[in-house]
């Protein structure tokens, strides 16, 4: 009896197994059909009530619209084969100029949802997304190696900063903040080395708001 639940159970661990990496890679085929290069699907992005306010403001905005984040967000019980078809994709993609393209939209797509979480009054998840979306920023510029690449990730990291000091803090638990200001240490220098590449290189990086 011992050695028939045994098998029953292995058996039901690699079925198990088996199923999640078929999910997995079905949801990576399924996007590198869709587009044989990564292709960002930008969209006008209004996280709050607000937004009226920064339209008003909008010569202090940073000319970036991040990409949509997708209906599956990390609170959702899907979010892991989200996020392994994610690594995945990283993974097997080869080309560096493609890697740091690919890790952007990570970056930004992640961003997004941390927002949304905080509005949705989820701020530990939210907290977590953020720093996620940061690092992903950081690999990017690891990867980063033309003038284009680096001109976007000056905008995108400004643009970052822009979401998290509007959107982000002024709605967050008062013991989170500290991290979210830690978190942008990482944000500020990816900024800084995009613009040193950019001058090193004669051309004039997007205009920091706050210097």
């Amino acid at each position: 009896m011992n050695k028939e639940t045994s098998f029953l159970e292995t058996k039901l661990k690699t079925t198990t197994t088996v199923f999640v990496v078929f999910v997995a890679l079905t949801i990576l085929s399924t996007s590198i059909l869709r587009s044989a290069s990564i292709k960002y699907s930008y969209t006008p992005m209004v996280l709050s009530e607000s937004s009226e306010n920064t339209e008003k403001n909008s010569q202090s905005e940073i000319n970036y619209v991040l990409a949509y984040p997708g209906k599956v967000g990390p609170d959702s019980p899907l979010w892991y084969f989200k996020a392994a078809r994610d690594r995945v994709w990283s993974i097997f993609t080869f080309d560096e100029g493609k890697k740091a393209e690919l890790n952007l939209l990570f970056a930004d797509k992640r961003l997004v949802s941390s927002a949304v979480l905080f509005q949705e009054n989820k701020p530990d998840l939210g907290m977590t997304t953020l720093l996620k979306a940061e690092k992903y920023l950081e690999v990017s510029s690891n990867y980063a190696n033309s003038e284009e690449m680096y001109m976007k990730l000056a905008l995108a990291s400004l643009k970052h900063k822009e979401i998290v000091e509007t959107q982000i803090l002024p709605i967050a638990p008062e013991d989170l903040r500290p991290q979210i200001i830690k978190t942008m240490d990482i944000t500020n220098n990816v900024y800084e080395k995009s613009k040193v590449y950019l001058l090193t290189n004669g051309l004039i990086p997007p205009q920091n708001p706050s210097e």
